[in-house]
C-alpha cells in the first residue's frame, strides 16, 4: 500500500492532480484544503490513502497525517464512501468536525455535502467514542481555519457563480487565489474580476 508521495505537479484540476515521481505519474485525488496550496510544475508531497477495489486502486493525498486521519475515520462510518469522504473533508477541519460531533450537533454535519440526516446520525452514533482519542492526537496548530475561506462565504459565493454559468472548475481556481478573509460579497466580486466580468 502506498502511503506517502513525493514529486512533482504535472497536472491539475478541481477534483485529481497527476504527480510525477521519478518518472512515473500517479493520479492522486485530493480535498479542497490540500489542493488550494498545489500549482503545476511546483514539488508537492502527499500522505496517502490507498482505497482498493475489485476494478480499480485509487489514491488519495492530504497535505498532512491529520487530514488523513479524519478521511480514514469518516470511512468507518457505515454507508459513508470515498466520495463522500472527500466531500467532507473539503468543507470542514477536522477540529470543527469532533467538536460538533462531540456535541452531537447534527445540524452542523447536514450542511456537509452528502450528508443528510439518516447519515448523520450514523455519524454521530458510531464516532463518538472515536473521536475523543483522535482528536486528541491533532497537530497543535490546526492551520485549516486559517488556510480556508470562511465555509459560508466559500459555498454562498460559489452557488451564485454557479448560476452565473460558471463551472466548478473556475470556480475553484479563482478562489485559490482570493484572501482568505473576504465576505461572501467580496468573493463575487473578485471571481467576476478574475473572470473577465467586472462589476
Amino acid at each position: 500500500m502506498i502511503g506517502y508521495l513525493s514529486g512533482k505537479v504535472k497536472f491539475l484540476n478541481s477534483e485529481e492532480c497527476i504527480l510525477d515521481v521519478g518518472g512515473v505519474g500517479y493520479k492522486v485525488f485530493t480535498d479542497a484544503f490540500t489542493r488550494q496550496n498545489l500549482q503545476v510544475d511546483a514539488a508537492a508531497e502527499f500522505f496517502v490513502h490507498t482505497a482498493v477495489r475489485e476494478d480499480a486502486i485509487n489514491l488519495y493525498g492530504f497535505k498532512n497525517r491529520d487530514t488523513l486521519e479524519f478521511f480514514e475515520l469518516l470511512l468507518t462510518v457505515s454507508g459513508l464512501g470515498t466520495k463522500s469522504a472527500l466531500s467532507v473533508v473539503s468543507k470542514i477541519s477536522p477540529a470543527e468536525f469532533f467538536a460538533a460531533v462531540s456535541a452531537q450537533d447534527s445540524a452542523t454535519l447536514t450542511k456537509l455535502p452528502g450528508i443528510g440526516k439518516k447519515s448523520a446520525q450514523r455519524i454521530l452514533l458510531e464516532l463518538k467514542d472515536k473521536v475523543k482519542s483522535v482528536s486528541q492526537n491533532l497537530s497543535p496548530a490546526d492551520d485549516f481555519k486559517s488556510a480556508q475561506i470562511p465555509s459560508n462565504a466559500f459555498d454562498e459565493a460559489e452557488d451564485a457563480l454557479s448560476a452565473l454559468g460558471y463551472t466548478a472548475a473556475e470556480i475553484s481556481a479563482v478562489f485559490k487565489r482570493a484572501p482568505k478573509n473576504f465576505s461572501t460579497e467580496q468573493l463575487i466580486k473578485f471571481a467576476l474580476k478574475e473572470l473577465n466580468r467586472f462589476v
